[in-house]
């Protein structure tokens, strides 16, 4: 059994004992701390939660109790059932809410949910504000309301509808050109809330024809839900035996997006972000932000049309910050993350898939085509283990020291700049760990680099 408790929510595995994994216990405490964080950071009297999930079995379970828990609270809640995130990010705003719950455990394993928290604005909550929360939990610091103050409960189905009319309004998404296309996109849900709205939206934007893989709302994931590589074989697969022009998979919550290239080939998750940007780039001049762990390809195409790129500390509310700070007109993770701030301030693999299939129909040309494009740049993910007495932060301040003639940047552990490749060093917060984070022009050069740092790190040992 796992829980996991952080700023920006709670997750972990369903069931085993309270404080060891996540539990009704759990769930009730935890929804009871953000509802006492609302009631002392707003004014508003009659508070208002909007909560959506993604469909894993254990969904209506937690959802039913974080409900009965807001309105002992003294809170009104507007469920608007399965729905994204990024939707239930908009419906938050759109409900003129206080906040809002996502119950979803995004890329886990369907053993896994959680509670991810949300401000008025339907961003995530700043590192002070999901202190606040946990520390309201550890020590049961919350009063429910009495019989005459409890909330009430309204139940709203169409904001999958009110999220694809947002999209269609917006003023780079070309249905006409989409239309035109005759685009035969293939598409990979994992059996979760994409099943119901990527249909939904692939169809408003006047796509030709759509094939369905794993569309079936049921929570039952049939890979590993991480939209990677590995797992999308049977797209792949699809893909190819059925010519489509293009394949998308999203994540479980639908705030990742990958693509396929027509031949089969993944069109890379760290390229989605640098294709979307590149045509917002050609219209809309001006800034771009993604965390320190993304390619740096969207750099080069920021600076190609004379905006300045700026990176951020990884976490969507990092970016998110750093995004309104600097102006940014577009930004998001290397990940598939999309954040388009003209939609909403979150990462949205909706608005994300309207704009590439925009951009694609505008080319006349095949994704494949388009990728090659882009500068080439190949990430490599590794990880070491360190003994549990070890002080990581001391070993990240030697590499530091050591390499303080490159370009450092440390405001999420230690990324090392090179001329032609790059190296970021993260802890993690819950293991004795190190991340690293390496990029170069070439898959070897990039693995090369890790093997180096990983070297650097034993012999600092």
């Amino acid at each position: 059994m796992t829980l996991i408790k952080s700023i920006s929510g709670i997750r972990g595995t369903i069931g085993g004992a309270p404080g060891e994994g996540l539990t009704p216990m759990d769930v009730v405490k935890f929804a009871a701390a953000y509802s006492q964080w609302l009631g002392e950071n707003t004014s508003v009297k009659n508070k208002k939660v909007v909560i959506g999930r993604d469909a894993r079995v254990s969904g209506p379970m937690v959802v039913q109790l974080i409900e009965g828990t807001l309105i002992g609270m003294g809170i009104n809640v507007v469920n608007i059932g399965m729905a994204s995130t990024p939707t239930t990010e908009m419906a938050v705003v759109n409900e003129a809410a206080q906040g809002g719950i996502i119950v979803t455990a995004s890329h886990n394993p369907f053993h896994w949910n959680a509670l991810k928290l949300l401000n008025e604005y339907g961003e995530f909550l700043s590192a002070a504000d999901g202190e606040q929360i946990l520390k309201f939990a550890a020590e049961n610091k919350y009063e429910f309301a009495d019989v005459h103050d409890l909330g009430t409960v309204k139940v709203k189905n169409n904001y999958d509808d009110h999220h694809i009319n947002k999209i269609l309004k917006l003023d780079l998404v070309d249905v006409k050109a989409i239309s035109k296309a005759q685009f035969r996109v293939a598409i990979d849900c994992v059996n979760s809330v994409g099943g119901v709205v990527l249909p939904k939206l692939l169809i408003a934007l006047g796509v030709e024809e759509v094939l369905e893989l794993n569309v079936e709302p049921d929570g039952h994931f049939p890979h590993n839900p991480e939209p990677l590589p590995e797992n999308l074989t049977d797209l792949s697969a699809l893909i190819k035996d059925q010519k489509a022009d293009i394949g998308f998979v999203v994540d479980p919550d639908v705030d990742r997006l990958a693509v396929v290239c027509e031949d089969g080939s993944m069109f890379g998750e760290e390229y989605t972000l640098v294709a979307v940007a590149d045509y917002i780039l050609q219209s809309k001049p001006g800034n771009t932000v993604s965390n320190l762990s993304s390619t740096r390809a969207l750099r080069d195409i920021t600076e190609l049309f004379g905006g300045d790129y700026n990176a951020a500390a990884v976490g969507e509310v990092n970016v998110v910050a750093k995004m309104k700070e600097t102006y940014a007109v577009i930004g998001g993770e290397g990940n598939g993350g999309v954040i388009y701030p003209e939609l909403h301030y979150g990462r949205d693999a909706l608005v994300g898939i309207a704009l590439f299939l925009t951009y694609l129909a505008k080319q006349k040309t095949s994704v494949t085509e388009l990728k090659s494009t882009y500068p080439v740049y190949h990430i490599s993910k590794n990880k070491i283990e360190l003994p549990q007495h070890v002080d990581v932060d001391a070993i990240l301040l030697q590499l530091k020291e050591k390499f303080s003639t490159e370009n450092i940047t440390d405001i999420d552990g230690v990324k090392i700049d090179f001329e032609d490749c790059w190296v970021h060093l993260r802890k993690s917060n819950t293991e004795p760990i190190i991340r690293i984070y390496s990029e170069a022009e070439t898959e070897s050069a990039a693995n090369e680099l890790a093997m180096k740092f990983i070297g650097e790190i034993k012999a600092l040992l």
